[in-house]
């Protein structure tokens, strides 16, 4: 079983990711923070390169990888923001990609993957796509990138907690979309590797909770949590593509249980809603994965503490106009 990362890991991870994307916004959100009687401020990760937080693991995973084996070249697996981050830190970096994505997957997301230069293979469901994609790096010899499973995306999406941190510095709840548990395991990770956080509700000297958000028709990390272990999910339902993989993460898990409060579940008509408040009020397009933790916040669905500094990710922004325009339309007005 791998050890846990230490705050090195996430430190040498967080230089060698962040000389080239940026460093999104933490941006203040009074509409939902004066209605819940707390500050809330939004990590706008909507606003990274490649649209989504994903290039910060992609771009740990290949950039830690041997010169032979970027020679090779590199498959992984998608929905879609993972796609499009592989693809673009391969194309930074010489390398290339093979991007398996499943058949229903957005069409901007796949035409964004191949735009950024990778090869595209679309195939069957989600659960099909992993099968395919480690096929062709047994046949083709090209090294797997695991989406979210994996130490080197764990270390680079810890970069995203280290920024949170020193913009916010204090006692805070983050509040994270989860999905595999990439994000999440990373940023609980750094938080904890730098000795900021100690899990538990009774641990009032704690200075951060975390607590994770997953739709209710892709409940895989709560199931893992409900189970004591990393789950799987014979299959989902939710407008959430970025949030529905039919698995957890094993290591992933590990961070969740080890660090991470509770994982809300979300439905889908709270993360529309969710999305029209960002875009009508905020004024960011966000995709449904990267509204699900504003969501949380508006539904109830997380504690919240009267004054205490509260983080939502926005997780991304890569959504298709057609929903975009039904979360218009079909979004409730809150509140």
């Amino acid at each position: 079983m791998n050890a846990l990362l230490d705050g090195k890991d996430f430190e040498n991870a967080r230089r060698r990711v962040t000389p080239v994307l940026h460093r999104t916004p933490v941006l203040s959100f009074r509409t939902l923070g004066d209605r819940i009687g707390a500050p809330v401020w939004l990590k706008c990760e909507n606003l990274q390169k490649t649209g989504s937080f994903k290039v910060r693991g992609a771009l740990n995973s290949i950039t830690c990888l041997g010169d032979r084996e970027r020679a090779r070249g590199v498959v992984t697996i998608s929905a879609g923001n993972h796609a499009q981050a592989v693809a673009w830190a391969a194309q930074r970096t010489g390398t290339r990609a093979v991007v398996v994505m499943p058949e229903r997957a957005s069409r901007t997301k796949v035409a964004a993957t191949i735009g950024y230069g990778a090869e595209v293979v679309l195939h069957g469901t989600a659960a099909d796509a992993f099968r395919e994609a480690g096929r062709r790096a047994e046949e083709d010899g090209l090294t797997f990138l695991h989406p979210f499973d994996s130490a080197a995306v764990i270390a680079g999406h810890g970069s995203t907690g280290l920024e949170i941190d020193e913009d916010l510095p204090g006692d805070k709840t983050i509040v994270v979309p989860v999905g595999g548990g990439g994000q999440i395991a990373g940023i609980a990770g750094a938080v904890a590797g730098a000795g900021a956080h100690a899990k538990g509700p009774a641990d009032r000297a704690s200075t951060v909770r975390i607590f994770g958000v997953e739709p209710e028709g892709a409940p895989c990390m709560r199931r893992s949590l409900d189970q004591g272990r990393a789950a799987r999910l014979d299959a989902t339902d939710t407008i959430a593509d970025g949030l529905a993989p039919p698995m957890a993460g094993k290591l992933n898990y590990r961070y969740v249980a080890e660090f991470v409060e509770d994982v809300a579940l979300v439905a889908d008509a709270e993360i529309l809603a969710a999305m029209r408040l960002l875009l009508t009020r905020a004024k960011l397009v966000v995709e449904p994965s990267g509204a699900a933790a504003v969501a949380a916040l508006m539904y109830g669905r997380v504690p919240v503490e009267r004054g205490r500094t509260i983080v939502a990710l926005v997780t991304g922004g890569n959504v298709d106009d057609d929903l975009l325009v039904r979360a218009l339309r079909e979004g409730a007005p809150w509140p």
